[in-house]
């Protein structure tokens, strides 16, 4: 079976480099890389002051970047064709539109934290390559962030402590969310800053608190299976669902829905904006038994969990497709030990715990079943857990 490559960091950073001479004219100074991230569980809960529990892949995006003297900033991509070129002060809301708004947005927000260097203010040129899928759930856009916001503060010669690591997040969703337009709670930038190889990471929305967990479940792998639905999150989906949930706290009068009870919701009279609460009360509640299963190796637990979690998405809060349904349903039926849709929905992809030796059967009966149902192919990558962004040595 042929999975997706991540590539190995040292190659693809060589990749960027020739890439931003060869588009850009440029010698690269630095190659950050970020990764992108399958979340286990957790879904539409991290605008909902819950928890989440992504994972880190080992496909990522690279950053290659040199600096400028001229206020200039420059972005060319392996994935895009068109160049985009704009003064700094040209990086803002509503200044930038396309890919480029996710990568000049970041140079935007990480102003504060460039300002005190002339390499910050001097402009940059940026060359972006990715093994992310594109539009498969699986936070290419955040992954693009991350390693644009760790290539220039490296130029501006800003040390990525703790506390910048914590601004880099922050300047990451103000990108996405105020220059992109596209809406985040912060789990993907997150995820892609802090991730630690070997584990999942367990975040709290609430207590803004973080922790890994570590994925010890010998003789499985994760498999992610990208339906090949196009994912977009500035199409409106993802926007009616957060206000529904805004408008269902409003009504029980909490601050968040992590506040709420589920007796509340249940006397909630709209009945769609009582299932968009129901899913995210009960899947934070998933969060929590799938991290203690976790730690108990308690596989039909978190096989479990899944199901229910796939269950209130289709259901509940209406996001899923008959692709990921079927790509679920046919993962359980070949072997796996828990499957759910994953991301924010309208398309994307499936994530799957899987025995070793079974993976091979589970994807090929995934794609007889695409086959079959006259859907596209799929594509499938492993989902080692990988760590956080950081320069390419």
């Amino acid at each position: 079976m042929a999975y997706l490559s991540p590539g190995t960091p040292a190659d693809l950073a060589d990749r960027a480099r020739a890439g931003l001479a060869d588009r850009l004219g440029a010698t690269a100074t630095v190659v950050a890389r970020a990764p992108g991230r399958v979340n286990l569980i957790g879904e539409h809960t991290d605008y909902n002051a819950g928890a989440v529990l992504p994972v880190a892949l080992p496909h990522a995006t690279y950053a290659a970047a040199a600096p400028r003297t001229d206020g200039v900033v420059r972005l060319a991509s392996a994935q895009q064709d068109r160049i985009w070129t704009g003064r700094l002060d040209e990086t803002g809301p509503g200044q930038v539109t396309g890919w480029a708004a996710y990568a000049a947005g970041v140079v935007w927000a990480l102003g504060p934290l460039l300002a005190d260097s002339a390499a910050g203010t001097g402009g940059f040129d940026i060359y972006i390559d990715s093994t992310v899928p594109l539009g498969a759930g699986l936070s290419s856009s955040a992954a693009i962030e991350c390693a644009v916001a760790v290539a220039v503060l490296h130029l501006a010669g800003v040390p990525i402590t703790d506390e910048v690591r914590a601004a880099t997040i922050a300047a990451c969703i103000r990108a996405e969310t105020e220059v992109a337009g596209a809406p985040t709670g912060g789990m993907d930038q997150t995820v892609s800053m802090l991730a630690q190889a070997e584990c999942a990471l367990h975040i709290d929305f609430r207590d803004e608190t973080h922790e890994p967990v570590a994925l010890d479940l010998p003789g499985r792998v994760l498999l992610v299976t990208d339906t090949g639905v196009s994912h977009e999150l500035t199409d409106g989906g993802y926007g009616a669902r957060r206000a529904d949930c805004e408008q269902a706290a409003r009504e029980m009068g909490v601050p968040t829905l992590r506040d709420a009870d589920p007796a509340d919701v249940a006397r909630l009279t709209d009945e769609r904006v009582r299932r968009r609460a129901h899913h995210v009360v009960t899947e934070i509640a998933r969060v929590a038994d799938v991290v203690a299963a976790l730690r108990t190796r308690d596989l039909p637990a978190i096989g479990a969990a899944f199901a229910a979690s796939h269950e209130s998405m289709r259901d509940d809060f209406e996001i899923s497709t008959p692709e990921l349904d079927l790509a679920v349903d046919t993962a359980v039926q070949a072997g796996a030990d828990a499957a759910r849709m994953t991301g924010g929905g309208f398309g994307g992809s499936i994530v799957a715990i899987v025995p070793a030796e079974r993976a091979e059967a589970v994807t090929t009966a995934i794609d007889a079943a695409f086959a079959g149902a006259g859907f596209s192919a799929p594509a499938h990558l492993l989902a080692e857990p990988s760590a956080g962004a950081g320069v390419v040595d």
